[in-house]
């Protein structure tokens, strides 16, 4: 077999229906789920040692600014890049119904010229994503902590 060239499997084969299955496929996605979950538990624990150090009223306020930081960056470019996504798409082909649930199974339709313009928008609302989600925890952590510890 010959190992992809520098870059994904997307970035090398363009197009959707040339594009062969990537070699690394079948170890990178079981590992890449155990990343995630282990990230997200790092990270939650990483939130309730900060609240514990931090006075937990100011850790309640930072999330809360965290989490509307979050909602004002991620609503609106998540909005838009579901706009870009049917524009570029529905011009030469019909949309699936409900196509807006599972976005990102349209992405190998797109042209190696489409796909960084609506992946620029993808990963700005991931980002606000991110950040509304983390806020969140920081601010529950924090109101956990008023709560329950002496």
């Amino acid at each position: 077999m010959v190992m992809p060239a520098k870059g994904s499997c997307r970035s090398v084969h363009a197009s959707a229906s040339l594009r062969p299955p990537c070699i690394v496929s079948g170890i990178l996605g079981p590992m890449l789920e155990l990343l995630i979950v282990a990230g997200s538990l790092g990270l939650i624990g990483l939130i309730g040692l900060v609240t514990v150090m931090v006075t937990p009223p100011m850790m309640v306020e930072y999330g809360l600014w965290t989490l509307a930081a979050g909602l004002v960056i991620g609503i609106p470019t998540g909005w838009w890049y579901h706009v870009v996504l049917y524009r570029t798409l529905a011009g030469r082909m019909p949309m699936p119904s409900q196509w807006w649930r599972k976005p990102v199974a349209l992405h190998p339709l797109l042209t190696a010229d489409e796909y960084p313009r609506i992946r620029r928008w993808f990963v700005a609302g991931a980002l606000g994503f991110v950040l509304y989600v983390s806020g969140g925890l920081a601010a529950m952590a924090g109101l956990l902590v008023l709560r329950w510890y002496p």
